[in-house]
């Protein structure tokens, strides 16, 4: 049963004074091009041209493409104005269906559809309705499967549900709010995320000592300073009787381990007794490192696993070693190399490679003051990121309640 005071249409249930309308019906678009790139003369201009990755920048108030009057004047693109809706047209990934809006005039390519601003209605509504419905936008694709694709007359043939315009603009500024607050997480989680990188490299090499300590540090190769040994799974891989995901145990691989020196909540795989009795077992608080695929990646484990051999344990130190000091080091060199490495990239790695690594070692009670800053520098960033997802979750939250009018704002 529909409430009192909503209908139903081919939308779904909305209020009685909101009407439903396809966007030919209030406003008109257009798609954008590419200016040949074998000639010259038509890039490195002051026009600006957007690529259709940009489009996951939301709000645009810049790109990195710039063309030339010749080439605007001599393709299919077209310079748009500021507040159109921006729509992702092509493509097997993400970008098809994700939604933008300009702040600035520019040209776009011709994997974007660009809806135009017009009096009869508020665009930061519209882009908030499309960006609502990314998931549906993409299955209204023509073709087959992720090679589909969106078309102008397909947007232009949506369906919208509309308030008048003074709540589409209430609706809009209610939820751009929680966009900046978003925004404004984002910057400082980056900046608290800047400083630490900072911090790792003056504090991990000695440059800047804390107060109270002096003395210097000895270097140390990985292999004087903790004896490590590789994971296991018994062979071949796949075999259904080495998995067991309702009673199993966690089995620790490379994608299990994240970028903070932390394993995910729970392992993609679980293994079965038999498998346990032929893997290595790494208990709770162990460190551990990949040295397959993601090369680097350090963690200290939150709970007892099993371990892949695309993996390091550390096991027994010969020296007095902060385990979470340890791990920072490491986590430190491996930043080092890769920017030493072609490309960024640590493609292999040995046991026998590793072993020859060096860090510097402070003293233990240095070792475990520079990890107490370090750790609670990665707490703050941590509380930062569950506020993020808590207000990301917000948003969502919102736009269900206000985009289909189920609640309503005071205008």
């Amino acid at each position: 049963m529909v409430k009192i005071g909503y209908k139903q249409t081919d939308i779904g249930i909305i209020p009685e004074d909101w009407e439903v309308k396809q966007i030919k019906d209030f406003a008109d678009g257009t798609a954008g091009g590419t200016p040949s790139t074998q000639i010259n003369s038509f890039w490195g201009g002051n026009i600006k041209w957007m690529n259709s990755g940009e489009l996951n920048n939301k709000i645009i108030y810049d790109v990195v493409g710039r063309i030339t009057e010749e080439g605007l004047n001599n393709s299919s693109t077209k310079l748009i104005p500021e507040n159109c809706i921006l729509i992702g047209l092509a493509g097997q990934g993400k970008t098809r269906g994700t939604v933008a809006i300009n702040k600035v005039p520019l040209c776009t390519n011709q994997s974007i559809a660009a809806i135009y601003p017009n009096e009869k209605y508020e665009s930061l509504y519209l882009f908030y309705n499309l960006e609502y419905r990314y998931f549906e936008l993409r299955s209204m694709s023509t073709g087959d499967g992720g090679r589909g694709g969106l078309n102008l007359t397909i947007i232009r043939n949506i369906l919208i549900p509309i308030p008048e315009k003074k709540e589409q603009k209430a609706i809009a500024n209610a939820l751009s709010d929680v966009d900046d607050l978003i925004t404004a997480v984002e910057k400082l989680i980056a900046k608290k995320e800047s400083i630490k990188t900072a911090t790792m490299q003056q504090l991990l090499t000695g440059k800047k000592r804390l107060d109270g300590f002096s003395g210097k540090w000895e270097e140390k190769k990985l292999g004087e300073i903790a004896i490590f040994r590789r994971g296991s799974f018994p062979q071949p891989y796949g075999l259904s009787k080495w998995y067991d995901e309702t009673n199993g145990a966690p089995f620790i691989q490379v994608y299990d381990v994240d970028k903070n020196m932390k394993l995910k909540s729970d392992t993609k795989q679980h293994i079965s007794d038999i498998a346990k009795n032929l893997s290595v077992f790494v208990k709770k608080d162990t460190v551990i490192l990949t040295i397959q695929g993601s090369i680097g990646r350090i963690a200290i484990t939150q709970y007892d696993a099993y371990i892949d051999r695309t993996l390091l344990i550390f096991t027994n130190y010969l020296i007095p070693m902060d385990t979470i000091f340890f791990s920072y080091a490491v986590q430190e060199l491996f930043r080092i190399e890769k920017e030493k490495a072609a490309g960024g990239t640590i493609k292999t790695i040995t046991k026998e490679e590793l072993s020859n690594f060096t860090i510097l070692v402070p003293i233990l009670n240095e070792q475990q003051a520079i990890a107490q800053i370090l750790s609670d520098m990665d707490n703050e960033i941590e509380a930062l990121k569950t506020k993020l997802s808590k207000t990301k979750a917000m948003k969502d939250g919102m736009m269900s309640e206000l985009l289909n009018g189920k609640t309503r704002l005071k205008v």
